[in-house]
Formats: structure tokens, sequence, C-alpha cells
């Protein structure tokens, strides 16, 4: 994670911690490799970032687990809420500190980053389903006021790397299975020689599904080449390829989750569902000017189309200016990164200076379509019926940057930078069709967004630090695309929200483990909130004044005879701080009151681990997870309640010779617990709950050979 050294792939859970290190002997902590998580000024160790930042190392989340879901590995991030859906047609509900909890489906207000490429795109929309986690060398998590470096929608930053091959030729195979028709198999290639490191992943994902109509299919191709040229330049290929159809069974209502969870009685109905097809490349060229400067380039491009079948009633789709009720996007995206960085001194004490210029680019061509053939009296439900809508959207934002550090004195550091950021919005509609007018617009956005921090290190095992920033989130070309009213074309009448957010940390090494501890304040104006969520599609409204406030602690540590201990804690009140109506405009009953709870946020979570892994050999373990109670609704009148699961883990790892083996058992959810997985935030007909399933079980095994 975030220290130096490297989390548990499993562990205890908390009340067995005492018995379990009072029955252990206490040798001194081993002297472990550093590491360090990537900033726009370079690599740099976690404990010298004056912010919240954790790295989670790819072998930790494959240890023990099916690998389908970042959510199996990432728990033990503060601030971090991680929910499964159980839907593989929505993505992962990913947020942090309270940035991106409305998402329905996808991930907005968090950028996230694959190998560099963005994958969230310029207008502030992203998805985690191109991760490879079969292949991941790390995944770093950024929280906080630096987050607004990274531009537009950056409440927080996930970036995901793939390992460099290394060595001689490598050839891996791995395969695992559990409950619910689920299973998983992959097939790895990797090495270097002299100057050219490779890996090749390829992995097939399937399941039938815990709840009725939830089956899935994921197929994920991954790649990266290295070379290293004569002059010490380095270019680095990666691509990527993944291709889902999915199943989507949809929210339940309070009755039906709690008497009927695994059902999807609509979904079936519908025949709710969804593909994608998405590829992707990227080229980075790393240049060293001098024994100062460096340049660094990243040019990528990638190609994503998605067909949706929604649960909207042909009765609603009579009216002229309706959409349908299957959206088929293609989309084109591209764009590049240029960096320059140079070191320095200033006043005799070291100078950085990093400089650069993002631009990302999107062109959608969106159709919309009736989910039905025949008379809306008798329809053929779940099929592809007359077109509805056909436009032509693009998005393009270009954000020049700048970020210093100066190291001014022996125990202080002074950072700060600023990003200028725009985002163009253009929609041309293509479908003019009686009372269907001319919906055709554009919208700018632009805010500039500084940041800084001072951090203080008054011995070599603490640091203390404040730091400032100012973040945007504009809307996305999906929340964009609806307007509450019904009525046809771009929501443009929404507005972006800014933020303002400021935090005081501290890191202290302790007893060969660290600890970590964050205070932060967020306060933000138009707030961009759901107005309506009806049959899968979602329209939004901006909602004057937010505040979000919480504290963070992290713990980690690991002893010489391989004993590792991790422990999250996270509070957060997420509030409204003007009261609004949702839907607009008012009407008795839908008045969102001053000082409701923001929807989609646990107040508490916790999260803590203890388990025996030594290299080689048996290990074994078990975590405890937790999570407060999460408001469904603006109005706080339905919520998911609080729940606590534990897992246990157990396994064999063992090289010989030439060959690696690994074999592995897992059980979730011990008690079988009954809990939501998440939430849709303001589902208009109050199927607010994705049920998670009872107790499961998965065992995998995979084998090595090194040539």
């Amino acid at each position: 994670m975030s220290s130096s050294f490297r989390s548990p792939s499993a562990g205890w859970p908390l009340f067995l911690l005492p018995g379990l290190v009072l029955a252990q002997p206490a040798p001194e902590a081993p002297q472990l490799p550093a590491v360090t998580v990537s900033t726009p000024r370079g690599e740099v160790v976690p404990f010298d970032v004056p912010g919240s930042v954790e790295r989670v190392e790819g072998s930790e989340i494959r240890d023990g687990r099916l690998q389908s879901q970042l959510s199996e590995g990432l728990a033990g991030v503060p601030g971090l809420q991680l929910q499964n859906r159980y839907n593989y047609a929505q993505d992962l509900q990913l947020s942090i500190r309270g940035f991106g909890a409305r998402s329905t489906f996808g991930v907005r207000g968090v950028r996230l980053y694959v190998d560099g490429i963005p994958a969230t795109l310029p207008d502030g929309q992203g998805q985690t389903s191109n991760i490879d986690i079969a292949s991941l060398d790390r995944i770093e998590i950024l929280r906080g006021p630096f987050s607004a470096l990274y531009g537009n929608s950056s409440g927080g930053v996930v970036q995901a790397f793939t390992a460099r091959g290394e060595g001689p030729p490598r050839l891996a195979y791995s395969a695992a299975g559990g409950s619910a028709g689920t299973w998983r198999q992959g097939v790895q290639a990797s090495g270097s020689q002299g100057r050219v490191d490779y890996l090749l992943s390829a992995n097939r994902f399937h399941t039938d599904g815990w709840r009725d109509h939830s089956a899935a299919t994921r197929d994920l191709l991954n790649g990266r080449l290295g070379i290293a040229l004569d002059n010490g330049d380095r270019l680095t290929l990666v691509f990527n390829r993944v291709r889902i159809d999915a199943q989507d069974p949809l929210g339940l209502t309070a009755q039906q989750f709690a008497t009927a969870p695994r059902a999807a009685p609509l979904a079936t109905q519908y025949d709710t569902r969804k593909s994608v097809l998405q590829s992707q490349a990227g080229l980075l060229w790393e240049h060293r000017l001098d024994e100062r400067q460096q340049l660094r380039v990243m040019l990528y491009g990638g190609q994503r189309d998605t067909v949706q079948f929604q649960s909207i009633p042909p009765s609603a789709q009579q009216n002229p200016l309706h959409a349908g009720g299957v959206i088929d996007l293609h989309r084109n995206y591209s764009g590049l990164d240029l960096r320059w960085l140079g070191r320095f001194d200033l006043a005799g004490r070291p100078f950085e200076l990093v400089a650069g210029l993002g631009y990302d680019s999107l062109s959608e061509r969106r159709s919309g379509y009736e989910n039905y053939l025949g008379p809306a009296s008798a329809p053929l439900l779940g099929v592809r019926g007359r077109l509805r809508r056909l436009e032509h959207n693009s998005v393009a934002s270009l954000d020049p940057y700048a970020q210093a550090t100066w190291r001014l004195a022996e125990q202080w550091t002074l950072e700060a930078g600023v990003r200028r950021s725009r985002v163009r919005f253009d929609s041309r509609d293509l479908y003019v069709l009686g009372r269907n007018g001319d919906d055709s617009g554009r919208a700018r956005y632009a805010r500039t967004l500084p940041v800084a921090s001072l951090r203080w290190q008054p011995t070599r095992d603490l640091a203390l630090y404040l730091s400032a920033g100012r973040g945007f989130e504009t809307p996305t070309l999906n929340e964009l695309s609806y307007r509450p009213d019904g009525t046809g074309g771009l929501n443009f009448a929404l507005r972006p929200s800014v933020n303002d957010s400021v935090e005081l940390g501290a890191k202290a090494r302790i007893a060969g483990g660290l600890l970590t501890a964050a205070l932060f304040d967020t306060r933000t104006r138009d707030e961009i909130v759901t107005a309506t969520n009806t049959g899968g599609r979602s329209t939004f409204q901006n909602a004057g004044h937010t505040r979000r406030r919480g504290f963070e602690l992290g713990w980690q540590h690991e002893t010489a005879n391989h004993w590792r201990t991790q422990v999250a804690l996270t509070w957060l009140d997420a509030r409204y701080r003007d009261a609004f109506c949702s839907p607009s405009p008012c009407a008795g009953g839908n008045l969102v009151a001053a000082g409701n709870r923001i929807p989609g946020i646990a107040r508490q979570s916790f999260y803590a681990s203890v388990g025996w892994v030594p290299p080689q050999g048996w290990r074994a373990g078990a975590e405890l997870r937790a999570l407060g109670r999460v408001q469904a609704n603006d109005r706080n009148t339905a919520s998911a309640p609080g729940y606590a699961v534990a897992s246990l883990y157990a396994g064999y790892v063992r090289q010989w010779e030439k060959w690696e083996f690994n074999a592995f058992a897992r059980v979730d959810n011990l008690a079988g617990r009954r809990y939501a997985g998440s939430v849709f935030v303001n589902e208009g007909n109050a199927r607010y709950f994705e049920p998670a399933p009872g107790r499961t079980w998965t065992v995998g095994a995979g084998a090595a050979y090194r040539f």
C-alpha cells in the first residue's frame, strides 16, 4: 500500500488480533525494499507525498482471489468506497471521499488511468472494465486536494499499471471457479531480452449470476512492450481490448429485497442487457534532455462501442420526444500528454518544476431505438425497434498545468501547482422529425485549479502536512443526455460543480509499521445530483452547496516471520447545505431539506485483516469488512442497512526448479449475511437495492514455467 512494504492479501478479523499477536514471537521488523508512486513530478516515495496516497501491489489483489473485480482487493484503502453491484452490466460503484457516489453506472467524479491512458473520458465518465488484474503491477489511489491537478472530475485519482516483463521467458496459466457458476481462466507470457521487455495477458471470465438474469461473460486482452533505446530514451507500447456481454438484473424495491433478493422480474420481462467492445493503445516516450531535465510524451487512442437495452415501457415511448429504450453508442477517443521536468536549486535548496499540456478528445455517435416491436398494446419486448434518436456529440479538453516543489529548509517542503482546465461540449442533432425539433447545442466550461501544500518532517519517521486546493466537475455526456422534463436534446442547463478542499495529515513509521491519518473538509457549490432515475435512465440537476468532512486512519505492519496486519477506518459526513427539490420543480413531498445526507455514501467504513503469508509454503488468513448505513435517495426516506462480513482464506505456494505452483480456497460472507451490495441513487420507482450474495466459495490454482 502507501508504505514501503506490502499489505496482506488476506488477514484475520480484528477481534482475533490480541491473541494472535501474543501467540507469536516479536522479532525485529525486516528492512523491506522501498516502493514509489507516480506523480506529475515522477516517482516519489509515498511517505514524502504531502497528501493521502496508497499503493496496492498487484500480487495482493490476485493472491487468494477470483480476480474478477477491483473490489476484491482494495477494501483496505481509507476513503475509498468500492461497492460491488454483482451486476457486470453496470460496473463497480466507486467513490473517493464521497465523489462519484451518485453514479448509477460506470465511474464519475473520480479520474481513472490505465497505464497512463485515461479510462475517464474528457467529459468525466469512466469505467474499470478494462483493468486486467492478472497482469497488474500495482494500483495507486490519490485522495485530497492534489487530485485537482489531474483536471476535470478528479475528486480522487485511481491509476492502474501493467507489470513489466523481466528475466527469461515465462509462461503462466491460472484458473479459478466458485459459486453461481462463476469461473475465470487466463494465460500470460512475459520476459525480457536485451533492451526489450514484454508481457501479454489473456483472460476469460464467466458467471451464471447469483441473481436471476445476471449472467455475464468478459474477454480481456492486455499487453505491454518496452524498448530501451541506445541514447537512454525509452519507448513503451501498451494495448488493451475488452469484450463484455452481460445481463442487467436491475434494482429491487425494499419488499422485493426482503422477500426475493435473487429475483429480477422486470429485467426478465424486458431482457435488459448490455454489450461492450473496447480497444485502445498508447505509446509513451521518455527522453532525458540532460542531467537535470526530462521530457515525457504520451499518445493514445481507442474505440468503445456500447449497446444497452433498458426497461422502459412502450407506453412511455409513445411520446414523440422520447429517445427510446435502446441506447447504441459508438465512441472514438484520443489524446496526448506532454510533460517537462526540471530539477534545479533555488536559494541553495532543491527545487523541482513540472510543466505540461494535456489534450483529450471524444467523438460519439449516439442512437436511440424503441425496445419493442409491434403495437404498444401487445409488444414484443427486449428487441431493437424503430429509430428514435440520432446525434453526433463531441467533447474536448485542453489543459496546461504546472507544479513546483521546493525544499525550503531541511525539515520543510513547499509544493504548489495549478491547472487551467477547459472542456468543450458540442452536439449536432441528426434526428429532426415532426415535433422532435433540432436540439443541437454547445457548452463551454473552464476553471483555474490551484493547489498548495506545506510539509514538515521533524524526524526521519514522522511527517505532517497541510494542503488545500480547488477542483471542478463538469456534467458527463450521459448526464447531459436527457432533460428532467422528458423532452429531447442535451441538458445544457446543467452547470459544473466547483469544490474547495483542505486536508491536514500525518504519517508515522512506528514499530516497523506505517500509521497514516488525515482530516479533510470539502465544500462544493452547484453539486450535480440525480433529478430522476427511472427504467435505467437518469437525469440530473444542480443542487446548491454541499459539505464533505471526515477522518481517515490507516495502519499497516509486517513482522520478520511473515505476519501481516492492516486496519483502515473512514468516517465521512456528507450533507446538503441548501434545500432543493428532487425531482424539480417543487411539489408535495419532494423537498430535500438542508442537512440531509448525500445518498450513496456510508458514514462509517472499517476494514481489518491479519494473515500469515510466507513467500513459500502454506499461508492463511481472514478479513473483516464493515460499512455503515447508506442513504438511497436525497430525501433520506430509504436506505440500505449497514453490515459486517468476514472472509477466510488458505493457500499454498511453491517454487520447484523452473516451476511455480499456487493454489487457494476462499470463503466470503461466512455468516451468510443478507445485505445490499450497492444502491441505485434516487431510483424513480423505489427500486434502490442491488442485493449481494450470501456465503460464497472460490477455489483456484495456477502454474508458471520460466524457460
